[in-house]
């Protein structure tokens, strides 16, 4: 079983050692202390059960930019433990840090052309773009993509929650409201006195024409009896 965690100082050996293992590009053990003493909470590593160091993810935040972005310095996992979605949570660890701990806009990363493993990885599992391509780039000369991810910034990943938390919310009437509404209703019900709720309006015109009706008939009665 293999775990993800951040990395310590005490790491930084093998974290160089797995990367001397793994890449052509190499750095200073300088290199790795400026790295963890800047940005700690965005280094990586993935350490199997016999608490061996297989992989790690050493990234940084981009200070000579007008933007907010994080950069991926390096990423390696051992031979023995590749197939096993290490680099992709190692991946993941570190973009999270940058986006939530730094407020990251987007993070990018250099690769090389001829390396279509890692390629691979980051367009088609990670969803990075190429951005450009540098000339060139590697101390062998080669070209190297230049690629990015966009992340969400904390002030859209509220707004998002908002809107969502909004859609869950059902409307609910004030009791004012509610009070002004029922008087309106009642207002354009006709009006009943009467057990059997009929409408009063009806019910004077039908005693107009019962009282009508019945002094007609009181009247021809009267007449037939003479």
């Amino acid at each position: 079983m293999v775990c993800i965690r951040q990395a310590t100082v005490d790491d930084l050996l093998a974290m160089q050692s797995c990367n001397l293992m793994c890449l052509p590009e190499n750095y200073q053990m300088k290199y790795y202390f400026y790295h963890i003493l800047s940005w700690p909470q965005l280094l990586y590593v993935a350490e199997d059960y016999n608490k061996k160091i297989v992989g790690y993810v050493l990234a940084k935040m981009e200070e000579e930019s007008t933007e907010c972005h994080g950069h991926i310095t390096s990423l390696a996992v051992l031979r023995t433990h590749r197939k096993l979605g290490l680099a992709t949570k190692l991946m993941n660890a570190a973009q999270q840090a940058m986006q939530e701990v730094f407020g990251a806009e987007y993070v990018s990363l250099h690769v090389r052309k001829s390396n279509r493993a890692a390629f691979h990885l980051y367009t088609e599992t990670l969803g990075y773009r190429i951005n450009d391509i540098e000339a060139k780039y590697y101390a062998d000369s080669e070209d190297a993509y230049d690629m990015r991810k966009m992340l969400k910034t904390k002030s859209e990943k509220a707004g998002a929650e908002g809107k969502s938390e909004a859609s869950k919310r059902v409307p609910v009437e004030k009791a004012g409201e509610r009070t002004s509404k029922d008087k309106e209703e009642n207002s354009r019900k006709p009006k009943t006195n009467n057990d059997e709720g009929v409408p009063t309006e009806l019910l004077e015109k039908d005693d107009g024409k019962k009282s009508v009706d019945i002094s007609v008939k009181q009247t021809s009665t009267g007449g037939g009896a003479g």
